[in-house]
């Protein structure tokens, strides 16, 4: 299940884990003009987590997903 929320600044997508036990944090991608950020809580450091990615590392993991093992450079859009 996934909820989305537009914020002043930024849309907040969060992320619940429905699958079979055990389930994992709720994922929080918060995407912003310049970067997105991927927050989850972390039960043992009991601490949340955040990972920062620009917007070109998101393009190339939206891209990795479909693409088979390798070593890749994308070009950017014209």
């Amino acid at each position: 299940m996934f909820s989305i929320e537009h914020d002043f600044d930024a849309t907040v997508i969060t992320l619940v884990d429905e699958g079979p036990a055990p389930l994992q944090e709720d994922v929080v991608i918060s995407g912003f003009e310049e970067c997105i950020n991927v927050t989850q809580f972390d039960p043992r450091r009991n601490a949340e987590v955040t990972v920062t990615l620009s917007i070109t590392q998101l393009n190339d993991l939206i891209a990795a997903l479909e693409l088979p093992e390798g070593v890749y450079t994308r070009r950017p859009r014209s």
